[in-house]
């Protein structure tokens, strides 16, 4: 339960911590280009790659706390795409780079097939 909280704390954090650079890039660049999504992505992946890092260099028990606050709460809330990034690279660096490279593609064109299908459903009940 206590694992639970501190993924729903940091999760809560780094959501927030979203908005406000979807907030602050929207009004600096305009909507023409998700600058936002795209700075939450680079940097949330950058920090978790730190972080990640970081931990396996100073693993203890007491750290995989902050591991569920900082990488499954702050970092899963403040962007996913931080997690497919790590998920990506340990396929790489066991050196399954042809299966990392199939879960890139699969990953992207799923998703954003599974939006299209999700608006073309939510029209078509609309309509």
């Amino acid at each position: 339960m206590k694992h639970l909280l501190l993924v729903m704390l940091g999760g809560g954090l780094g959501a927030g911590g979203r908005h406000l650079v979807s907030l602050v890039t929207l009004r600096v660049f305009g909507p023409g280009f998700p600058v936002g999504t795209l700075t939450v992505n680079v940097v949330g992946s950058l920090i978790m790659g730190l972080f990640i890092g970081w931990l396996v260099r100073n693993e203890t028990a007491d750290l995989q706390t902050l591991r569920y606050f900082v990488a499954t709460g702050f970092l899963g809330g403040f962007t996913t795409f931080s997690a497919f990034s790590l998920d990506t690279s340990v396929l790489w660096e066991r050196g399954d780079t042809h299966l990392a490279l199939i879960y890139v593609v699969v990953s992207v064109v799923l998703s954003i097939l599974a939006v299209f299908a999700g608006l073309m459903l939510m029209r078509q009940v609309a309509a």
